[in-house]
């Protein structure tokens, strides 16, 4: 009896040491992801000639900078909602035109920004729920929300590198 009450004992801590393991791997692989991500979209943004960044391939799609200033604003929006980031770099304002450089420092500083808010976020914040303009979805949903916007957005720069005749760089991912 006392050896069956030890065993069970012992499982019961297992599996409770591997929830723990899963939480804390569950952010470090999202963290590794962001900055994966964010080296990717800063070598989109400068593989851009400059005086190509206000190239759009339609009249109805934004340019290549209005796409990396959207994709900077979505992150400033999303961190500071949703994951109490601080530290908030403005972006691009519609009266100051920033270089090219100006414009990757300022996404650069974005992308540290997340990342230092949901570094800093306790694990039960992931699983609350909060209201969203696409209903309630969870604050983990929000993080995928974030990856997945500038993947989107970052997909899109890639096709305008391509039109403009200049190589992609090579796909950072995992």
């Amino acid at each position: 009896m006392k050896k069956r009450k030890t065993l069970s004992t012992i499982i019961i801590l297992l599996f409770a040491m591997s929830a723990v393991a899963q939480q804390a791997n569950f952010k470090k692989a999202w963290l590794e992801k962001w900055s994966n991500s964010r080296d990717y979209l800063i070598a989109v943004a400068t593989a851009m000639p400059q005086e190509s960044y206000n190239y759009k391939p339609t009249e109805r799609e934004m340019s290549f900078e209005a796409q990396l200033v959207h994709i900077q604003s979505n992150m400033v929006w999303l961190g500071t909602e949703y994951f109490k980031m601080k530290s908030v770099s403005q972006g691009q304002e519609a009266s100051k035109k920033l270089s090219k450089e100006e414009l990757i420092a300022s996404l650069k500083q974005s992308f540290d920004n997340v990342y230092q808010a949901v570094e800093n976020t306790p694990e039960k914040h992931f699983k609350e729920q909060v209201t969203f303009f696409a209903g309630n979805k969870s604050n983990f949903q929000i993080l995928g929300l974030l990856q997945d916007h500038v993947s989107h957005h970052r997909g899109q720069l890639i096709v305008y590198l391509n039109l403009n005749d200049v190589k992609p760089p090579a796909y950072v991912g995992w």
